[in-house]
Formats: structure tokens, C-alpha cells, sequence
């Protein structure tokens, strides 16, 4: 006697079928269209995942950079002074206090400007 994926196949499509619900013309009612585009989605996300990331790291610099100016010093410099004077501070920490409070950033800059490095002393 041979087995039939009735229940299992009716099951597996009312899956796909539920998860489709809104999209647009044949893709929320046809199985192998709301497959198709259930897939796509799912890669959509997968990869939107991935570009958020990079998308908040330009935030973070964007704050960075424009209260860095107002402190008189840019980005690029700044973040060059960190890394010679080893200091492991991240783009999110900084923008993050430099967004919430503006005078601690300030004084955070000036003790990372006026620090003196080892090659210097």
C-alpha cells in the first residue's frame, strides 16, 4: 500500500498560505506564487538583517562627526587619536553619550586631544 501526503500537503500549504496573508494579487492565494514569494521575502529579511547593521554604524558616525565639530576637532582625526593612544571606546558608546549628554562628550574630547602618547613623552 502506498503513502499519501494528503494531510501533510493540505497542512504545509495552509502554512505557506497563512504566512502570505496581505500579500498582493496571486502571491496570497496560489501555492506555487505564495512559495515563491513567502522565499523571497524570508531572503528580504535575511539580508535586511545584514544592511541595518552598516545603516546604525553610519548613524553613529554621522553624530559622531557633527558633535565632533562643534568640539572643534573632526571625525577622521579623532578616531586616529584613539587608536594611537589605544583607547577602546566604539562608535555606538561615543555617539551615544554624545547625543544624550553634550558636556560630557566635550570633556571626554578634550582629555583624548590633550592626553600626551608614550612616543611623545
Amino acid at each position: 500500500m502506498r503513502t499519501k501526503t494528503g494531510v501533510v500537503r493540505r497542512h504545509s500549504h495552509k502554512k505557506i498560505l497563512k504566512s502570505t496573508k496581505g500579500y498582493r494579487l496571486s502571491r496570497n492565494h496560489l501555492i506555487k506564487t505564495a512559495k515563491d514569494a513567502f522565499l523571497h521575502a524570508g531572503q528580504y529579511a535575511f539580508n535586511g538583517r545584514r544592511k541595518k547593521k552598516g545603516a546604525f554604524r553610519n548613524i553613529w558616525t554621522l553624530r559622531l562627526n557633527a558633535a565632533l565639530r562643534q568640539n572643534g576637532i573632526n571625525y577622521s582625526k579623532f578616531i586616529h587619536l584613539l587608536d594611537t593612544k589605544n583607547i577602546k571606546l566604539n562608535r555606538k558608546v561615543l555617539s551615544t553619550i554624545a547625543f544624550e549628554d553634550s558636556n560630557i562628550f566635550a570633556e571626554i574630547v578634550n582629555n583624548i586631544v590633550n592626553i600626551k602618547t608614550k612616543k611623545n613623552e
